[in-house]
């Protein structure tokens, strides 16, 4: 059945919400050292207390993100864009009450945009440049004054000042337009070598299955034969009104469709399988769950939407692994049943994986889906040949986000243990016009 590949520009990377705590935790260290140097080693007056209060501020908002959040959220542009415009204000905010763009960590303003231009649009990260600009400009003309033990201060030319901000401008442009050429050039070449793989991949599986194909029409050929040759001799010396002659003609033409479905597997022709290719979500949910029906964990199936609205799509390869994945992980642990929901509405799709064992551990659940972060202990990892560095769940999570999906791990409400995975779509994305659903 032959498939299209089309390369779509590449997306811009989502931040980790870990990234930028640990860079802000950087950015707090460097500027109490700074301001403690100043105050304390070279005895220079400054606003300690508000200083030191903007310092503690990204403190308490780095801890309040650490306990609130996952460190393997991935954020959303706009998310991401937030903090960053806080760093840049917060900064700014430091360098009106230590001398404005005269001082020398003024650099530092353009740090976040960095950051926004390697992994954020275009538009946040101009957004975010504008704003660097706006208050470059501000600090410009409104500061206190640079600490220095002369009275009244040190202060510079005006046209030195208007140096410094257009040195700045142009440092802000430069830099960020050549992070977001080199990292949209890497973005470009990942996108490619994927789909690379893909056509690969696609190109290899119908190579394997024309054989397979040609196999099964070879074996299945000579009994078919047979068993049309038998048919058509009793259909001959049967007499005319006897009462198990409907029961031949129906045979001989059962034989003859068989050996009709034989040559089309054998040619491939395009128009075979196209119903196959169209799959509804309660046959995805059968789909996964069949192969594992006998390893004597219950599998419960939970339907909630309407059967007329059920969501029906185009087979996803990606789709069936990450699922399988979580549910044989979910097996693994499991004692003695696993549940699996389906739901679904206009906006959405929802896949949820209940099992009722332990749960995740706290020091794990958090980072699981990274690779090599896996909640199996050295024992249990040992028989599984490749199994227990958290590749698989790593792996899966990864391409059921790359179809659109939104994966949520979990562990069950007190009383009840066990992990709860759900698995969140956008209705349009699982719908069967796009052509990217299941």
């Amino acid at each position: 059945m032959p498939q299209t590949i089309v390369l779509t520009p590449p997306s811009p990377l989502r931040l980790k919400l870990d990234t930028l705590v640990r860079l802000r935790w950087l950015a707090v260290a460097g500027q109490t050292l700074a301001v403690l140097t100043v105050w304390y080693g070279l005895g220079y007056p400054l606003p300690l207390g508000w200083c030191l209060g903007l310092i503690a501020l990204s403190a308490w908002l780095n801890l309040f993100l650490k306990i609130r959040y996952p460190a393997s959220l991935r954020l959303a542009d706009p998310a991401a864009a937030s903090l960053l415009a806080y760093d840049i204000l917060q900064l700014a905010s430091l360098l009106y009450l230590t001398g404005g763009l005269t001082n020398p960590f003024a650099i530092l303003l353009i740090a976040p945009v960095l950051v926004s231009a390697t992994a954020l649009t275009v538009r946040t990260t101009v957004a975010l440049g504008t704003l660097v600009v706006v208050l470059a400009s501000l600090l410009a003309v409104w500061h206190r004054p640079l600490p220095w033990t002369d009275d009244p201060g040190f202060f510079l030319p005006d046209p030195y000042v208007a140096g410094l901000w257009i040195s700045l401008v142009c440092a802000l442009g430069f830099m960020a337009a050549y992070s977001f050429r080199v990292a949209d050039e890497a973005r470009q070449l990942h996108a490619a070598l994927t789909a690379t793989e893909l056509v690969l991949t696609r190109e290899q599986h119908l190579h394997q299955l024309d054989g397979l194909a040609a196999a099964a029409a070879h074996e299945l050929g000579t009994p078919l034969a047979t068993i049309a040759l038998v048919a058509k001799e009793l259909d001959r010396e049967v007499p005319p009104d006897a009462p198990w002659r409907d029961d031949i003609a129906l045979l001989r033409s059962q034989s003859e469709r068989c050996r009709e479905i034989l040559k089309k597997l054998t040619s491939l022709a395009t128009d075979f399988g196209d119903h196959l290719a169209r799959q509804p979500i309660t046959h995805l949910i059968e789909d996964v769950i069949a192969p594992h029906r006998e390893f004597g964990v219950a599998l419960i199936v939970h339907l909630d939407g309407e059967r007329e609205q059920e969501p029906v799509g185009t087979r996803n390869p990606a789709i069936l692994y990450g699922l399988g994945n979580i549910v044989e992980n979910a097996i693994d642990f499991a004692r003695s049943r696993v549940d699996i929901g389906a739901a679904w509405n206009d906006e959405e799709v929802v896949v949820t994986i209940r099992d009722d064992g332990p749960g995740f551990s706290p020091e794990v659940i958090d980072r699981l889906g990274e690779p090599y972060v896996t909640t199996r202990g050295r024992a249990a990892a040992e028989p599984r040949e490749g199994g227990g560095l958290g590749l698989g769940f790593f792996i899966a999570k990864t391409l059921l986000e790359r179809t659109g999906a939104r994966v949520a791990i979990t562990n069950r409400a007190l009383p009840d243990s066990g992990a709860v995975i759900t698995v969140r779509w956008p209705r349009e994305v699982m719908d069967a016009h796009t052509g990217e659903a299941w």
